[in-house]
């Protein structure tokens, strides 16, 4: 793989203790949720820490896919629900639901942009890709 950029983050302290990118920009304390037995409160987990890489990854492939197809979209959204829990044989699995919206847009292009950047573009699609479920829903 030719590697254009590499994005380098340390965690210390588990659910309990922070992360910290390389240059210093992402430097926040981790907590686990309280849905899973932890005080919550003001620090992310690593579920948002992925659910937040997802939606700007799959939104800035939605927006390549209409700029190929020369129908640029001015005005989108994606948001990632991230879900934790037990699968069948007791281990944690993740799942995740994206909301895609492009107001204005008519629905049946979107879904098509939208099948273009997770099966071909989105690069975190691809890695998620038999690994765990995830569902998109165009608006």
């Amino acid at each position: 793989m030719a590697e254009l950029y590499t994005a380098t983050a340390t965690a210390t302290g588990g659910r309990q203790g922070r992360v910290r990118s390389s240059d210093g920009v992402l430097d926040q304390p981790l907590a686990l949720p309280k849905e899973l037995g932890g005080p919550g409160g003001a620090a992310t987990n690593p579920e948002q820490l992925f659910d937040a890489g997802y939606a700007g990854c799959f939104e800035n492939a939605l927006l390549r896919v209409a700029r190929e197809k020369k129908a640029p979209i001015g005005e989108s959204s994606v948001t990632a629900h991230v879900c934790i829990g037990r699968g069948p044989d007791g281990f944690f699995r993740l799942t995740a639901v994206l909301e895609v919206a492009a107001p204005g847009r008519d629905r049946a292009e979107v879904e098509e942009f939208v099948r273009i950047a997770h099966e071909e573009v989105c690069p975190y699609s691809r890695a998620t890709r038999g690994n765990m479920d995830v569902r998109i829903h165009a608006r």
